[in-house]
């Protein structure tokens, strides 16, 4: 039996660990924090819950096919089905105008760009339509299937080509749309995880291509529940779950990792999966030097009693600082609970700044967690992020699932294919590939 040790607790981590646990490994997982689950542990305080990350998900076939693959399905876990979101985001822009953005239809999504204004809907169909073929190439090649970027030759040549384009996505939202309210729209997952569309790589916007195709989708009870959930797989599949402790480094002897350096010894691996920041790690911090974590935004969690104005969808409001709304959270009897993540010139509160856009809640307000970007990359040892976009080449700079030492694997936000709830879920999925069955 191959022993494996699974450095982070976050969902990239969980999900290698009882994928791997499945297919007949002995897993230990080893986590920093006092709890498993990262940027998907939920956030209490004085009765309120929050999702401390994300609050939904695209490809909700990569959340389910992980819980299929190591037990029992996720909806008898859940005891419910994913739950389709009716509109995605409502984005406000400067001029008092708004669209609320559906998911799943492109005919939908047609109507609602019309609405805001005439014509202006199949601007926006044809714009998406580009990443059709852009999203087929990246799921056989490099989402769904473990791509080498260390074997000269290795990679596809439609695959190479992809990633050697200069255009940048800025500079396509620039020349494919006039009106500036579509190139927001566009634009916002990418800004929204941190990055400057002047350095992120065209292909990228085809987030909006799955927005469209394949839509949003809630957990039932929040995100935190399937942090929950796979806590307990992870239990039923015999992973030996260490929590609170600190790991220093890889220990690496004839170019092969042989165990992991913790502060209270080594723990033998015949492989490790890395699913926190590899920088972190002297081991790996060479083959990354390259990179940078992706800033967290600034965010408060507020609770809060009495008449609110009646936010239903998430809410972006396009102006400076940038700010979303996230309706949804847990609350008691006659309370609502929010969170508002800030970008870009933050110089005041961010109900302060909520307050100018006439959504004034501060008199509402009787508890509230405030955290800093620095204070999320501490808390999480990482950025939920992953890695900073600084133009074409970071694609190639980012380890995963393998990586150049041999018996050492890269999982979660900071390894291919990329942040976000499918993504680092299915980062696990390839790892598992190439470990395969003990």
């Amino acid at each position: 039996m191959t022993r494996i040790v699974v450095v982070g607790g976050g969902l990239g981590g969980m999900a290698a660990a009882a994928r791997l646990a499945k297919l007949g490994h002995e897993v230990a997982l080893l986590e920093a924090s006092p709890q498993l689950g990262g940027a998907l542990a939920p956030v209490e305080h004085e009765g309120y819950v929050w999702d401390a990350g994300p609050t939904s998900t695209l490809l909700p076939a990569a959340l389910r096919d992980l819980f299929r693959k190591s037990g029992r399905p996720l909806e008898k876990e859940l005891g419910a089905d994913l739950e389709p979101l009716p509109v995605l985001r409502e984005h406000r822009f400067s001029d008092g105008t708004s669209v609320r953005l559906p998911g799943g239809s492109r005919a939908d999504q047609i109507t609602a760009f019309d609405e805001l204004e005439p014509g202006l809907g199949e601007k926006w169909a044809t714009h998406v339509d580009i990443y059709g073929p852009v999203w087929d190439l990246l799921r056989r090649h490099y989402v769904e299937a473990p791509w080498d970027p260390y074997t000269k030759g290795a990679l596809p040549k439609e695959l190479d080509s992809l990633f050697n384009i200069r255009e940048t996505l800025h500079k396509r939202l620039r020349h494919a749309f006039r009106d500036e309210r579509l190139a927001l729209v566009a634009g916002y997952p990418a800004i929204a995880q941190g990055h400057d569309l002047r350095n992120v790589p065209s292909w990228v916007g085809v987030d909006a291509y799955l927005e469209q195709c394949f839509g949003g989708w809630r957990v039932p009870g929040g995100m935190g529940r399937i942090a929950y959930l796979l806590q307990a797989r992870l239990t039923t599949r015999g992973v030996q779950v260490r929590t609170g402790v600190d790991v220093r480094d890889l220990v690496v002897r004839d170019g092969r990792a042989v165990a992991v350096h913790t502060a209270e010894g080594d723990a033998d691996a015949d492989a490790v999966v890395v699913a926190v920041d590899p920088r972190r790690l002297p081991a790996l911090a060479p083959y990354v030097e390259k990179t940078m974590p992706a800033i967290p935004p600034v965010v408060a969690h507020i609770g809060m009693v009495g008449d609110v104005p009646p936010i239903e969808h998430e809410l972006v409001i396009h102006e400076e600082p940038m700010l979303t709304v996230r309706p949804g959270g847990i609350a008691p009897d006659g309370g609502t609970a929010w969170t508002i993540h800030g970008r870009g010139k933050i110089a005041e509160d961010l109900l302060t700044a909520l307050a100018r856009h006439k959504i004034d809640v501060r008199e509402n307000v009787v508890t509230r967690v405030d955290l800093s970007p620095r204070d999320l990359v501490e808390q999480w040892r990482g950025s939920p992020m992953g890695v900073l976009w600084q133009g074409r080449g970071t694609v190639r700079h980012r380890l995963g699932p393998a990586t150049p030492i041999a018996g050492v694997y890269a999982a979660g936000a900071h390894a291919a294919p990329g942040a976000g709830v499918p993504f680092a879920t299915l980062s696990a999925a390839l790892v598992a590939q190439l470990i395969g069955p003990a």
